[in-house]
């Protein structure tokens, strides 16, 4: 079951990444509580199977949106990083992950899932620029992020923290920003596209 959900995932359905994410989590031993939260998600697909990826000719301007959410489980102190990139209004790229490290602090979690999705970029920049759809050099990918103090972070050439993994992506960051790849906006919460890949939706939004 979970694999079905992830290959729709993965190919049209952004909007069921965080359900499928957290629900993977528990693959190995599931219970009751479980099987009805499959059942709910896959209710949802099939009530809402008419929703589509839908993109314009108009615009070829390459988008990226990061965010996190700090510590939602107890139990392992992991938060979870989501992103989205866009192109010719629609999306072409997600996830929705738990991260591998603990986070001391919200700023962190946010920091980690900017360098997560600032690898994506990456790629996504060096794809485009294969198929030779884009002038080269490509222009700089906006990162969308809702977090100021983490903007200030990724603009600061030192990172006085005293986590070394946290330092590791600082400078992943720093590198990014530095070679034109990417250069990280700040965006309110409500405009950002890669909120709902980090907290289960409200009924409004889903709707």
């Amino acid at each position: 079951a979970i694999g079905s959900m992830m290959y729709a995932t993965h190919c049209t359905r952004p909007d069921i990444a965080f359900a499928v994410s957290k629900l993977s989590q528990y693959i190995v031993n599931p219970g009751t509580e479980h099987w009805k939260a499959v059942g709910r998600v896959l209710g949802y697909l099939k009530r809402t199977s008419n929703l589509e990826l839908t993109y314009t000719s108009s615009s070829r301007i390459l988008e990226g949106y990061s965010d996190a959410s700090w510590i939602d489980r107890i139990n392992d102190s992991k938060s979870t990083s989501g992103w989205i990139f866009t192109l010719a209004g629609g999306a072409v790229s997600w996830a929705s992950k738990k991260q591998t490290c603990i986070a001391h602090s919200t700023m962190e979690a946010e920091l980690i899932a900017l360098a997560a999705a600032g690898k994506e970029a990456e790629w996504t920049r060096d794809l485009l620029t294969d198929i030779r759809l884009w002038d080269v050099p490509m222009p700089c990918i906006p990162m969308y992020c809702d977090s100021e103090a983490t903007l200030s972070k990724v603009y600061n050439a030192v990172y006085n923290g005293g986590s070394r993994h946290i330092g590791l992506r600082h400078n992943y960051v720093r590198q990014l920003l530095e070679s034109g790849t990417i250069k990280v906006v700040y965006v309110k919460t409500s405009k950002n596209l890669a909120d709902p890949f980090t907290k289960p939706l409200t009924r409004d939004l889903v709707v």
